[in-house]
């Protein structure tokens, strides 16, 4: 007997769910779009969501609700790169990190140092950015090795090359890079405007640019999934 088809297997789910009453229809789709969340790894996106639950379900309301369920636990759900993802408040931590030798999956943001924080900033707001852009940015040379740290890290990714001689690679961030700073998308970055306004864009000293950008290591954390 040969292996059932990925569409029989689910032939079985009712995302109507017809057969129940009214209220208990609403707490069975809460249930199921809080299940999906929690089993995936990476932010689901809406019309993912939208696949498991009834037509006649209002998506935002069902999700306001289970954020208010969620108020009183120790995670709440959130809307990170495009998806939505339950992830531990920020209060709680410390109690992570205290038990983070006993197996527990180190969800939170990698550990960069300060000109490897700088770099990754600068690619956000100047994306696409090659290392000779970020050079000029720094004051200084920008090395491979903080390039390299950051692809490791899966929070840029080079995969352009810039229009200038040599064809340098150009650099941007990741969906992974929205994870890591809680952002929905890069428009919820402070504008760019701003910054050119002022000045900050143009400062060599990278102390004032981590402020600026609103970043330092202890930004990345406290950012837990």
């Amino acid at each position: 007997m040969g292996r059932p088809k990925k569409r029989e297997i689910y032939d079985d789910f009712d995302p109507v769910l017809t057969d129940l009453p009214e209220a208990a229809r609403w707490r069975e789709w809460m249930g199921c779009v809080e299940a999906v969340i929690f089993a995936a790894q990476s932010p689901v996106p809406r019309d993912a969501l939208a696949r498991v639950v009834g037509s006649s379900c209002n998506l935002d309301d069902l999700i306001s609700d289970i954020r208010e369920d969620l108020r009183a636990r120790p995670y709440e759900l959130v809307f990170v790169a495009g998806g939505y993802q339950l992830r531990t408040k920020r209060r709680f931590a410390p109690a992570i990190r205290a038990a983070s030798g006993h197996g527990l999956r180190d969800a939170g943001a990698p550990e960069l140092t300060p000109t490897e924080i700088l770099a990754v900033t600068a690619i956000a707001y100047l994306q696409p950015a090659t290392r000779s852009d970020l050079s000029r940015l720094a004051g200084r040379e920008i090395s491979r090795d903080v390039i390299g740290a950051l692809k490791r890290h899966g929070l840029i990714d080079g995969a352009l090359r810039a229009p200038e001689p040599g064809a340098p690679f150009a650099y941007v961030t990741t969906r992974k890079f929205l994870e890591v700073f809680g952002l929905a998308s890069l428009r919820e970055l402070p504008e760019i405007e701003r910054l050119e306004e002022e000045g900050l864009l143009e400062t060599r000293a990278e102390g004032d640019l981590n402020e600026v950008f609103g970043v330092g290591e202890e930004d990345f954390e406290e950012h837990w999934e």
